[in-house]
C-alpha cells in the first residue's frame, strides 16, 4: 500500500505529512477528500498553545465566514479510530467535541509530547518535515481563546 502524504502550506513554510491509512482509514480518507476539494484552503490555525499543539481546519475561519472560529465542521462526523499511535511531537490528530465520535474537519499537530491524549483522540498521521513551521506558528502572539493575533492561513495539498 502506498502511504498517502499531504503538504500544509503557510506563510511560515510547508509542513509535510505522512498519513496512517492503515491505522485510521476513515480519518485519512476524510482528510484527503476535504483537501482535494479545497475545503482547507483559506482556513487558519485558529488555536495555538505553546508547549502543546496547533489546531486548524475550521471553515468558520475562512475570510467572510460568519460562525465562531473553532466551532465549524463539514456537516458530518467521523467515528473515532483510536489506535496505538502515541501523541508525541509531530503527530497529526483530529480535534473533536466531547463525543469521541464527533470529529469532522478540524485537526491538530502536537508540538510537544502529549501522551495524555492517547486513546482519546484519533491520531492519523505525522509530520515528516517542517516541524519547525509548527514551532513558528505556536510561538505567535495570541489573544483570548488561544487565537493568534494575526491570521495564519493554510492550503492543504495531497501529494499524489
Amino acid at each position: 500500500m502506498i502511504t498517502p502524504t499531504a503538504t500544509i502550506s503557510t506563510r511560515f513554510g510547508d509542513i509535510h505529512l505522512e498519513l496512517f491509512a492503515d491505522l485510521a482509514p476513515q480519518h485519512v480518507q476524510n482528510f484527503l477528500d476535504l483537501a482535494r476539494k479545497g475545503f482547507y484552503d483559506g482556513t487558519t490555525f485558529h488555536r495555538v498553545i505553546p508547549g502543546f499543539m496547533i489546531q486548524g481546519g475550521c471553515p468558520n475561519t475562512k475570510p467572510g465566514a460568519r460562525g465562531v472560529p473553532g466551532t465549524g465542521g463539514p456537516g458530518y462526523h467521523v467515528n473515532a479510530e483510536f489506535n496505538k499511535t502515541s501523541h508525541v511531537r509531530g503527530v497529526l490528530s483530529m480535534a473533536r467535541a466531547n463525543d469521541p465520535n464527533s470529529a469532522g474537519c478540524q485537526f491538530f499537530i502536537v508540538v510537544k509530547d502529549s501522551t495524555f491524549l492517547d486513546g482519546q483522540y484519533t491520531a492519523f498521521g505525522r509530520v515528516t518535515s517542517g516541524i519547525e513551521v509548527a514551532d513558528a506558528i505556536v510561538a505567535q502572539p495570541r489573544g483570548p481563546r488561544d487565537m493568534p493575533n494575526e491570521r495564519i492561513e493554510m492550503t492543504v495539498r495531497v501529494v499524489e
